[in-house]
């Protein structure tokens, strides 16, 4: 394992959040070690296909990242049959924590795999706010992190771009494009595809990939 990613996690799992925030990466639960794990599982995977494109979404879902550990994953992508990129399924080194079990499975996730299926298209996923915003008092909710929070994960997705020398960055979505504008980026944003956006996303995409974009 890259020690570069190893020393990227531990940086991730040390922040502390504010109320209604969880960072499910950090050392107080003892199951967050598989989701350390599984997340430089992903990164050093990615690493060795050296992506060119970054799409930072918005935050963890609690059906999502919040339980597998890594981006726009769910316990049915990262347990099931390897996907067509063959980066997940049995045989990579992933684990579920006990509290996946009996969990929805995140939609936008199955979604968003679909789409970059269909185009061929293998980018390096990560989002905003790389931790779980939720509303108060409801851990398995979710809700929009506010500015104050993203500034938290901005030094997360520049490092992450530095790490694998990310020629393109793309926004998805609004919460995303703000937080890039307010580090001094101007980059193109494509729909999120949650909440019925999968043909918004996926056109986004194309438009960017025939305008140039590495694939």
């Amino acid at each position: 394992m890259s020690t570069g990613i190893t020393a990227f996690v531990e940086r991730l799992a040390a922040v502390e959040l504010g109320p209604a925030c969880t960072n499910f990466f950090n050392h107080a639960v003892p199951e967050n070690a598989l989701r350390r794990s599984n997340l430089e599982i992903y990164l050093q995977e990615m690493l060795d296909r050296s992506p060119e494109v970054l799409l930072v979404g918005e935050a963890p879902g609690f059906r999502g990242m919040r339980i597998t550990g890594v981006p726009f994953t769910n316990r049915v992508i990262l347990g099931g049959p390897a996907n067509s990129f063959g980066l997940f399924g049995q045989g990579k080194g992933y684990v579920l924590p006990p509290e996946a079990a009996g969990v929805a499975a995140e939609p936008t996730a199955t979604v968003l795999w679909q789409v970059l299926a269909e185009l061929d298209f293998l980018p390096l996923l990560w989002s905003a706010f790389p931790w779980h915003t939720h509303q108060p008092g409801k851990p398995m909710s979710n809700r929009t992190p506010k500015p104050s929070e993203t500034t938290l994960g901005t030094p997360f997705w520049q490092e992450l771009a530095e790490l694998f020398g990310i020629s393109s960055i793309v926004a998805v979505g609004n919460v995303a494009q703000h937080s890039l504008q307010r580090a001094g980026l101007d980059v193109p944003k494509i729909r999120h595809p949650a909440h019925g956006g999968r043909s918004g996303f996926k056109h986004g995409l194309e438009q960017l990939l025939e305008r140039g974009m590495p694939a």
